[in-house]
């Protein structure tokens, strides 16, 4: 059985500098400057400028050069950060570059414990890049939290966790993770990619960083990148901005634009996406070609109660296990309103195989230890009609009866 999610609460936070209170919705809509102040438009300028004129020797309007500071980019920054609940956003390139600018913050020598269950692209670059460079790495199932205090060592500075994590749907407890790290005085990084600010806020309870690949459900559309870490502590502010000029990953100024339009619809986007999940697991809870489905708004689920207490939602993620490993290239091939494609988030549909796809970069130990094995396959549900999309299944699940040995 599913349960309905809490209510978004409709005045639930005050926005910095004395802001009115709105709902999640509103603010997405409005954004951090409703309109330009000069013109009256309501839709935010596109300022495609590499470069800013001078006023004179010594002066500047406040914008010099786009890699560093740009109005489009500032704006959506903003934005994410008033979303976020927090005091500053920085938007990147991707996700991954966001991820590579937080880490930055750490030494050579400091230990961070991470979901062992989360995106594989973040595996490898931590691994393949960081470690290299005298960087420590402890892999951990985090919805554990006895195993998280377990890995705790003397030189942990931080903790980096999904939840619900990637792809396997787990619910760590940020409360709980954010008093252990506390005790090594070091930093919590919430994934919040999969909810997105409109369904969980970590920076409400604990967490110290947030980051996401806003090319999912922020922009929302399968048409552009971008990446964004928010947080609200002043002493490091400074830091990710010099990190973020440095190396050059900022947010162009067209695709700070096209995050900004997708925002506007991120509440009714999310709300669609989680009403198709939640009637589309329930479906294939029941389907014979199906062994086991994944997703937090099960009432069975471990993480249920959890997720309840931290989140406003479940969010529109799925993975699920096909009963026979023959029965997974029948789906991917007979779907076609889904579309098998990596990602997620979008408004359209799309299927995946993480063994191959988002979490190959994983040791084949660690994959299974985790759950990723050769009959997952992982569902972003869109916001098509949900009858649709079960009808798209039911005829691909089909054909495995007719053609699987």
């Amino acid at each position: 059985m599913i349960e309905k999610p809490k209510e978004i609460n409709e005045l639930d936070w005050e926005a910095p500098g004395g802001a009115p209170s709105y709902s999640p919705a509103t603010l997405a809509v409005h954004g951090f400057t409703p309109f330009d102040p000069h013109t009256g438009a309501i839709s935010v300028p596109i300022y495609q400028s590499s470069t800013f004129r001078h006023p004179g020797l010594r002066q500047s309007t406040g914008y010099d050069y786009s890699r560093c500071i740009n109005p489009t980019r500032t704006e959506l920054e903003n934005t994410l950060a008033r979303l976020e609940h927090g005091q500053y956003g920085l938007a990147f390139a991707t996700g991954m570059g966001a991820i590579s600018g937080l880490i930055k913050l750490f030494q050579p020598g400091d230990h961070l414990i991470v979901s062992e269950d989360l995106y594989g692209g973040t595996y490898r670059l931590f691994t393949e890049f960081y470690a290299k460079y005298g960087f420590q790495f402890s892999w951990i199932d985090t919805s554990d939290t006895a195993k998280v205090e377990a890995a705790l060592q003397p030189n942990t500075k931080g903790l980096f966790i999904e939840t619900p994590s990637n792809p396997m749907m787990k619910i760590t407890d940020i409360r709980a993770c954010a008093g252990l790290i506390r005790q090594r005085e070091g930093l919590l990084i919430v994934d919040n990619t999969f909810l997105s600010p409109y369904y969980q806020n970590p920076l409400d309870i604990g967490a110290d960083l947030v980051v996401h690949s806003g090319t999912k459900y922020l922009s929302g559309h399968n048409d552009t990148l971008s990446g964004f870490i928010v947080h609200s502590k002043a002493d490091i502010e400074e830091k990710l901005r010099v990190i973020q000029r440095s190396e050059g990953a900022s947010l162009a100024p067209f695709d700070a634009w096209l995050t900004l339009r997708g925002l506007k619809t991120l509440a009714v986007r999310m709300e669609r996406h989680e009403a198709n999940a939640a009637r589309i697991a329930r479906w294939l809870r029941e389907q014979p070609q199906i062994d086991r489905v994944f997703y937090p708004g099960f009432m069975d689920h471990s993480g249920y109660a959890l997720n309840r207490s931290q989140a406003r939602g479940n969010g529109g993620m799925i993975s699920f296990y096909a009963r026979k490993p023959g029965y997974v290239p029948i789906i991917l091939k007979q779907v076609s309103l889904i579309l098998f494609a990596e990602s997620l988030g979008g408004v359209e549909s799309l299927i995946t195989y993480p063994l191959e796809q988002t979490h190959a970069a994983i040791p084949e130990a660690m994959r299974l230890a985790a759950g990723v094995n050769d009959r997952l396959l992982r569902l972003s549900v869109g916001i098509e009609d949900s009858g649709d999309l079960m009808a798209d299944l039911e005829q691909a699940l089909g054909r495995c009866s007719l053609e699987a040995p």
